[in-house]
């Protein structure tokens, strides 16, 4: 939870300075619920979080929303879109302030044509990605709902960020009233 690519970030800082005269990086900010993207716009840009948590959301055809994840600094937002020339597969919303860079899609797309430096460091990011999603997926099979909220809830007092119970229970999968029974085991858990 709250995934963090500094390496790619740092890669990032650095096109930022050397290019940003070329107006194909520049800074965005968004306030809180402001959407970076949304689920089946045009992809134009591809976005690299600089500060902030971002929460990533898809909706299905029967209206209900899951959380994917909740991505931070160095995360990239929309790069799969870009490459694919697809309409966005997610929302993606601001949970607080967020600053980002934000690159063209005919800027990010150069660089995949001509910097291997920045070429690794997406390679390494979708291999990040495909591992979390991996070990989430079995920890959500493995185990109780109760162990994930318990690392959840551990999360939240660590960062200044904070989870709604509608949030944390599309996050794992669950219904709100799931969500408050498991709360309620937790509480007289640590209550005996």
């Amino acid at each position: 939870m709250f995934r963090e690519n500094l390496n790619f970030l740092n890669v990032v800082q650095e096109l930022y300075a050397k290019d940003k005269a070329e107006a194909g990086i520049a800074l965005a900010a968004f306030e809180p619920d402001d959407f970076l993207m949304t689920q089946a716009s045009l992809a134009r840009y591809v976005y690299i979080i600089q500060s902030g948590v971002c929460k990533v959301t898809l909706e299905e055809e029967n209206g209900k929303a899951y959380i994917l994840d909740f991505l931070s600094k160095g995360e990239l937002l929309g790069e799969l879109e870009v490459i694919r020339d697809e309409p966005r597969l997610c929302s993606v919303q601001a949970l607080g302030e967020v600053v980002a860079y934000k690159m063209t899609k005919a800027y990010f797309m150069q660089q995949l044509q001509t910097d291997l430096k920045f070429n690794r460091m997406l390679i390494e990011a979708f291999a990040e990605r495909i591992t979390n999603t991996s070990k989430k997926a079995s920890f959500q099979k493995l185990y109780a709902v109760e162990d994930m909220l318990k690392k959840v809830m551990a999360l939240q007092e660590s960062t200044a960020v904070n989870i709604s119970k509608a949030d944390l229970s599309a996050y794992l999968g669950i219904s709100v009233r799931s969500l408050n029974r498991s709360l309620k085991r937790l509480q007289e858990e640590e209550g005996s």
